[in-house]
């Protein structure tokens, strides 16, 4: 039975080693250092040694333990350096980064107005580019027949990976559909074609397969370890935050939250998206950023639960401006007024200018365009109005008056000297 605990540093384990070491030190002999040590060992998770450090030298410390407690006291030294281990590959990976907070979120995800999640395994054995990968052959499939079928689907859609299980009643093969909020049961090779043509390319039922309407809101958090570290450090700890608060607020029914493979952006982890009811009722997508377990409980309360956005760690969401994309990033003149493009009107600028706002492109500061403007393609140049034709033009009108001239001077001479001739 000592056997099988030393192997496996279970609860019993540790509430033997607890109750040994109770009855076989004194309290007089137990210095800073060696309760340090006790601690550290009693809430590690790691294996027993088994060749235990020596950890201290006094011999009075050491005549109180069993070999048995001294296998409990040398967890002590591998505790030490696991939790140094941790702390580093936090500040290197996780929350505590120095990129945290770094960069601007909002505008960070790309229009998209459909989002197609397909359960394929677990994350932990996700390839790093499992949508192309030739090991994992089935996403793979999708994705391709997604891409070849792109200009037939009218709205653009997103394809991303995630994992089942049964406590989330998905398995391999199920594919979620947001904003639509269904879920298509036990997708196969075989039947790829037919369900893209079906429901994604003429919006109607699957015809070979069982679909249902989902309910409650979908929470996705990026775990893609083998894709980058940073969601693969995070990614887990906000899964397991997520369903912490929501088991404590009675809320399983309600939330269900999934792991996912990447969606862009390993630099803001934690990556998190939220399919939830907005103010008004309809489903939306909302991205969020640099979510850390602090974020947890406010993203439920609020966005979950109330469809309030949080600014703060927003970076979009699905369906944002994706037919009309020159409104997504609107740019702003010197006081703050929207030069819209396409514009007729002038726009009054801080400094009482008027700009005309030109169309095109791309769309610069008070209205400076790097594009050509239709009108002035109309308008006449320089060249045109005085240029060297024009003035070419007017030399020989003048070339011409003047010979007439000349020609009348000569005939009125010539008949001036007839007269003058007659006289005499």
């Amino acid at each position: 039975m000592d056997n099988n605990l030393l192997r496996c540093p279970s609860r019993s384990f540790r509430f033997y080693c607890e109750s040994s070491l109770k009855m076989r030190i004194r309290p007089s002999t137990l210095s800073l250092s060696s309760i340090t040590q006790l601690s550290l060992f009693l809430h590690s998770p790691k294996p027993l040694s088994k060749n235990p450090p020596k950890l201290s030298s006094n011999p009075r410390l050491l005549s109180h333990f069993s070999p048995r407690s001294s296998l409990c006291f040398a967890m002590a030294g591998e505790s030490e350096s696991f939790s140094t281990a941790a702390v580093d590959e936090n500040a290197k990976y996780g929350f505590e980064r120095s990129e945290m907070y770094q960069g601007n979120l909002s505008g960070t995800v790309d229009p998209y107005e459909r989002h197609v999640f397909l359960c394929y395994k677990s994350h932990e054995s996700w390839p790093p580019r499992v949508e192309d990968s030739e090991s994992d052959p089935f996403p793979k499939l999708l994705a391709s027949a997604l891409k070849a079928r792109k200009n037939d689907i009218k709205i653009k859609t997103r394809l991303t990976i995630c994992e089942g299980g049964d406590d989330l009643k998905l398995s391999d093969g199920d594919v979620l559909l947001f904003p639509e909020m269904m879920v298509y049961r036990g997708l196969k090779d075989s039947d790829v074609d037919s369900f893209i043509e079906d429901v994604l390319v003429n919006v109607k039922p699957w015809l070979s397969g069982v679909q249902e309407k989902l309910s409650g809101s979908y929470v996705f958090v990026c775990a893609h370890n083998n894709r980058d570290r940073r969601c693969g450090v995070c990614g887990p700890v906000l899964i397991e935050k997520f369903r912490e608060e929501i088991e404590s607020q009675d809320l399983k029914s309600q939330v269900s939250v999934i792991a996912c493979s990447h969606v862009g952006g390993h630099k803001y982890a934690g990556n998190v998206i939220i399919f939830s009811k907005d103010p008004v009722g309809d489903i939306a997508g909302n991205w969020y950023g640099y979510v850390t377990p602090d974020d947890v409980v406010e993203l439920i309360d609020k966005q979950i639960g109330q469809g309030e956005v949080i600014d703060r760690i927003w970076r979009g969401k699905m369906g944002a401006n994706v037919e009309e994309p020159e409104k997504v990033e609107e740019p702003k003149l010197a006081n703050g007024i929207n030069a819209s493009i396409n514009e007729k009107e002038p726009q009054e600028i801080s400094n009482g200018e008027k700009t005309e706002s030109v169309g095109g492109c791309c769309q610069g500061v008070n209205g400076f365009s790097c594009c050509r403007d239709e009108n002035a393609e109309k308008q006449p140049s320089k060249e045109e109005v005085g240029g060297p034709c024009s003035w070419v033009g007017k030399w020989e009108q003048r070339q011409v008056l003047t010979t007439v001239a000349v020609v009348g001077a000569v005939a009125t001479v010539a008949v001036a000297y007839g007269v003058y001739r007659r006289a005499r």
